[in-house]
């Protein structure tokens, strides 16, 4: 169910996150190492980057598969950034939204990604959603749970919760109201980075000296640095601290 990452460092060609790296995005979107759910990740990708002094994200997000687009890899070969949030996907349910059901979603400075599945959907969230203002509703890029997901952090965000606390209240939220659910959620506004591991994969790699992090859902080499997140964690970084926060089930 997806595959993502998001990286903060030195300023270095996009293609050098996703497309370079022996075991990266371009190869986990047909052999991913440690997926657990699903083996193929065709059902489109995306990729969303800052440049240096503008706060607001660009995108370039397709429906196909990160390897049929000749495009992209050129693309991601001269675009420089020091701040990357990039996904393969795996979709939950066939549909017709093409690429605006493709990672990463944006809003103002914000990246969002969600590596995972809701449940029941849609009949378990429909709560959550009816509690979201009818402008929240009406402005979702696509009919897919990845998208109703952003709609309830992004709806946080605006009200003025810190990352950490949109992702884990959200995560809460939905797992109590569909169990079973896997939240594996990854935020950035290119100067930070909140996610949480919930069901699936999430590792990092952290290199104070060129102050950089990486956080994926899985190692893109065999880097002996690379550390695995415990299931239901809140990981917050920036490019020189990395903290791991405990998550609490939803009592019931």
């Amino acid at each position: 169910m997806c595959r993502h990452i998001a990286y903060l460092g030195p300023e270095t060609p996009v293609g050098e996150v996703t497309l370079r790296p022996p075991h990266g995005l371009f190869r986990q979107s047909w052999a991913p190492r440690r997926q657990r759910y699903g083996t193929v990740n065709a059902d489109g990708f995306g990729v969303g980057w800052y440049a240096p002094g503008d706060p607001v994200p660009a995108r370039y997000r397709r429906s196909g598969p990160i390897w049929a687009d000749q495009s992209f890899a050129d693309l991601a070969r001269v675009v420089r950034t020091g701040a990357v949030l990039a996904a393969v996907r795996d979709a939950t349910e066939a549909g017709a939204d093409a690429e605006a059901a493709a990672a990463p979603f944006a809003d103002g400075p914000w990246l969002f990604s969600h590596n995972g599945a809701l449940t029941d959907w849609p009949g378990a969230a429909a709560p959550l959603a009816a509690g979201l203002p009818t402008v929240e509703l009406l402005t979702l890029e696509a009919r897919c749970d990845s998208a109703l997901v952003w709609a309830l952090i992004r709806n946080r965000l605006r009200s003025g919760d810190e990352p950490g606390q949109a992702l884990t209240d959200t995560a809460t939220a939905l797992a109590e109201a569909a169990p079973g659910s896997r939240l594996n959620f990854l935020l950035t506004d290119g100067v930070s980075i909140a996610a949480t591991a919930w069901g699936d994969t999430l590792w990092y790699l952290h290199d104070p000296a060129r102050r950089s992090v990486a956080v994926a859902s899985e190692p893109y080499d065999d880097d002996t640095r690379w550390t695995e997140i415990p299931d239901r964690t809140l990981l917050t970084a920036t490019r020189t601290d990395v903290l791991l926060t405990p998550l609490k089930e939803p009592s019931r």
